[in-house]
């Protein structure tokens, strides 16, 4: 069976749309009608006119897309497919946390279950989290879930001084500085780009820090050639795609057996599984409608602020 055709054709029988992240397979980003980081990916999709979403992803990612579009039907491939950073911030943990910080503004990553953004007051990316944050009050008092090294890269770059959960994406937090600084060193020429959920010391050596979609956008408008790519791979091919006369060198991770580093729940969504949710239709997405709306706030803050 050619199951890209099939899924194109079924595509068009049940007016669907598929989403691909950065991070998923190649073959699931070439037959996706959009790319792109999470929260634009929900987007995207709200402003058509598709009866189904195909969220080829995680699992915040689809609730996210839920939550936007609340009468769409949304699916995922792999309803395992879940989320080692969203899982660091369970929901009762961080109700008890923020209880203990009277009168803060919450702020979380769009990286979170969509319980985890009902309780906050503010969602932000890593593309528009300085942003917003800077046009709060410089006296209001800021938690910061999940994500510590975002959080803290935050803090360096606005001078705040926000709470900050003990939270991290497991595939961020695992590359190893040190074979980083050798691989720059067999490449001097190279450019070292890192995803700001990376730990600190990589981020003193990056020459840019950004998110999946600004690393991008980088290297298509920077000068250099060659760039060491400190994120999951999957944005690899975007890359290679986007500029294919440039290099682009996987950073490795502390694993000595492994050269690069991947996440293995994106990597649970599979072209198989594509075709086999869109034709039975699941698994699907489904939220409360009081969980949508009050998750909604939340977003609508960050829309409204950026």
């Amino acid at each position: 069976m050619d199951l890209q055709a099939e899924i194109l054709k079924l595509k068009k029988e049940k007016r669907a749309i598929i989403l691909a992240h950065y991070y998923v397979r190649e073959e699931l980003q070439e037959i996706a009608d959009f790319v792109g980081d999470s929260l634009q990916l929900s987007q995207e999709a709200a402003n058509t006119d598709a009866d189904i979403i195909v969220f080829v992803g995680v699992n915040f990612m689809a609730e996210t897309a839920k939550i936007i579009s609340p009468t769409k039907k949304v699916l995922l491939p792999d309803k395992k497919a879940g989320c080692s950073l969203s899982d660091s911030c369970p929901t009762k943990e961080f109700e008890e946390f923020i209880k203990k910080y009277e009168n803060h503004t919450v702020i979380s990553y769009v990286n979170t279950t969509a319980e985890i953004k009902a309780l906050s007051d503010i969602i932000v990316t890593s593309s528009n989290a300085k942003n917003i944050i800077d046009k709060l009050s410089k006296d209001e008092k800021i938690i910061f879930g999940p994500d510590k090294n975002l959080g803290s890269y935050i803090n360096s770059v606005t001078g705040r001084n926000m709470v900050l959960w003990d939270g991290a994406c497991h595939v961020h937090k695992r590359f190893d500085l040190m074979k980083i600084l050798e691989l720059k060193k067999q490449n001097p020429e190279a450019k070292i780009i890192a995803h700001p959920e990376c730990e600190k010391p990589i981020l003193i050596v990056a020459d840019f820090v950004g998110s999946t979609s600004a690393m991008l956008n980088f290297t298509k408008n920077d000068s250099s050639n060659t760039y060491i790519v400190v994120t999951e791979t999957g944005i690899l091919f975007k890359m290679r795609t986007e500029s294919p006369n440039k290099t682009f060198i996987p950073a490795p991770p502390t694993d000595e057996n492994c050269s690069c580093n991947d996440c293995n729940y994106m990597k649970l969504n599979t072209i198989e599984k594509l075709y086999n949710c869109l034709k039975n239709e699941k698994p699907e997405i489904n939220l409360s409608q009081e969980l949508i709306l009050k998750a909604r706030k939340s977003l609508d803050r960050m829309l409204l602020l950026s």
